[in-house]
């Protein structure tokens, strides 16, 4: 009894992997679909505020708990041991979400963190093999750092709505929140809207000098040369130009896949 039921879990197990990491047709619809759900659970995230009030706000709330619960409970079984799974950044984010959803009104200044959940999709490999197989792959780092900037932008958006703007009625408290991010961000300072106290200026501190950082990462992702992730065999430099023959580092002769072939 006790071997049969190792068995179908071995059998759960590798199929859950060849869906989560298969690059084979089956496994690419299956990510595909959790990328969509993951774009419809971000864009309820962000109408948040829009629908609080609602009937309906809680119980799809509460779905959205039951799916990430679901897929916590899947990356457990494809992880190569617990303490891996434990360990991941993602893990705990879900963690945190999820206790964001069940608990959604002591919980309700955290709620910002959930837009964290856009990382379940640029660490995913279906994006590197979509913009591979649609001919724009040396368009990863430019997206990458795309997707980072927006994160960070709904975070602080998200925490300067849930600390100083939540109590603002419909849609202007979150609009204004949005409005002083982007306009602290680029360091442009209208001044029109500002953040009281000592826990405001600090937000506003630690917004300007990560966000100019972000800024400058954007920027670097887009002027400068495409490179490809190929470690060296030599001395372990992972970063090449995609037609390098020699590494620059040692000078060792390299053979980087032609990721067209």
């Amino acid at each position: 009894m006790a071997r049969a039921l190792d068995l179908k879990i071995s059998d759960v197990q590798r199929g859950l992997r060849s869906l989560y990491y298969g690059n084979h047709p089956r496994a690419v619809q299956f990510q595909i679909v959790m990328a969509f759900l993951d774009l419809a659970i971000l864009g309820f995230f962000l109408a948040g505020p829009y629908l609080r009030e609602g009937t309906s706000y809680l119980l799809i709330d509460y779905g959205i708990a039951v799916f990430i619960a679901g897929e916590l409970v899947a990356r457990a079984l494809i992880a190569p041991n617990l303490r891996n799974w434990i360990t991941r950044p993602m893990t705990w984010v879900d963690f945190i979400i999820l206790a964001t959803l069940l608990l959604p009104d002591l919980l309700s200044n955290f709620a910002f963190l959930r837009a964290l959940r856009i990382l379940t999709l640029t660490r995913s490999k279906l994006l590197k093999l979509l913009l591979r197989r649609t001919g724009y792959g040396e368009w990863q780092d430019v997206v990458q750092a795309c997707v980072n900037f927006l994160i960070f932008l709904f975070l602080v958006t998200g925490f300067v709505y849930s600390t100083f703007f939540y109590r603002v009625a419909g849609i202007n408290g979150f609009v204004d929140a949005l409005y002083f991010t982007v306009a602290t961000v680029t360091t442009t300072g209208f001044g029109d809207i500002t953040l009281p106290g000592t826990l405001g200026k600090i937000t506003s501190i630690a917004t300007m000098i990560i966000g100019i950082s972000l800024f400058v990462r954007l920027a670097q992702a887009i002027v400068r040369p495409y490179k490809v992730t190929f470690p060296c065999p030599e001395c372990g430099l992972s970063r090449h130009d995609a037609d390098a023959v020699h590494c620059k580092a040692c000078g060792h002769v390299l053979n980087i896949p032609d990721e067209g072939s």
